[in-house]
């Protein structure tokens, strides 16, 4: 059988989407918490922006959010929680090809939303895989049960599942036993979420307090110790479109002096607690200039 998961290398390719690509990645889901609704098999695909901002600056960017898009409805009352559970290879493989850049690239997880001490055997949680095509990022996810999604992804076991969902978990069981998959790191946060209509319909801005990791204990329920993986004084904020992000929203960012990072939560987490040297990605724990 011809392995999907061959390796070379490649430049580092910029986040930022072109202002008009060629290819029609519109997606079939235009509500923002639908991304989290419990459907056989979720697909999309979309073009992402991620930003580091001050947290003192986050009351001004909501204020020219919510005169123009919807508040995520799973996100009133100050948002709602996101945890993940992040495997990888001993060697760190997902790490390593988020670090290169490669065009190609997939990450597998576990996530749950909400308070992570209620969850138990029977609360839904998402299985993902995550991958990035050039500048496209895509993903794929079913919602189960915790303990099938850990018989799954743990154990590797031929989990019951709907006949639309097969390809998937196959999926899920090639890549955790091809390459010897294995819970590696946890990251939490807290989410606001915002969601576009008529013009803006398909986009979606993200802004993640308080974002937090662990290296062990990753049952989501574990009264286990998690630490700051991203300064508390800065969020980082998402811009999410099916096809281009909109000039309003670009031209905002311009105004709040807001840079594009390439920053990811789990390399975040992986490189906090020592399991590979800091990259020039890495957010400084402690860093005393203007971000």
């Amino acid at each position: 059988m011809r392995s999907l998961f061959r390796r070379g290398p490649a430049p580092p390719e910029p986040d930022t989407p072109p202002l008009d690509p060629g290819t029609d990645h519109r997606s079939n889901d235009h509500v923002g918490h639908a991304l989290r609704a419990p459907t056989a098999l979720h697909a999309f695909n979309r073009y992402e922006i991620k930003y580091l901002l001050p947290s003192a600056q986050i009351p001004e960017l909501r204020a020219e959010l919510v005169g123009r898009l919807d508040v995520d409805s799973h996100g009133t009352d100050g948002g709602y929680g996101v945890w993940s559970t992040y495997y990888d290879t001993r060697d760190l493989r997902f790490y390593w090809e988020k670090i290169e850049g490669l065009k190609f690239r997939r990450k597998l997880r576990i996530r749950h939303y909400g308070d992570r001490y209620t969850v138990g055997d029977d609360t839904t949680v998402h299985v993902e895989i995550k991958q990035r095509v050039n500048r496209v990022t895509q993903k794929r996810r079913i919602a189960l049960p915790y303990r099938l999604a850990r018989d799954l992804c743990d154990r590797r076991i031929m989990i019951e599942h709907e006949p639309s969902q097969r390809a998937f978990v196959e999926e899920v069981l090639e890549l955790a036993g091809l390459l010897d998959l294995r819970p590696v790191a946890m990251t939490g946060y807290q989410r606001e979420a915002y969601v576009g209509h008529g013009a803006d319909l398909g986009l979606r801005v993200t802004m993640d307090h308080r974002i937090r990791g662990r290296d062990r204990d990753f049952d989501f329920a574990a009264d286990a110790e998690n630490r700051l993986i991203v300064p508390a004084r800065l969020s980082v904020v998402e811009f999410k479109a099916d096809e281009r992000v909109p000039y309003w929203l670009t031209d905002l960012a311009a105004r709040m002096n807001m840079s594009i990072v390439r920053v990811s939560k789990y390399c975040q987490s992986v490189e906090a607690y020592g399991h590979a040297p800091r990259s020039i990605f890495h957010v400084p724990d402690h860093d005393s200039s203007e971000v």
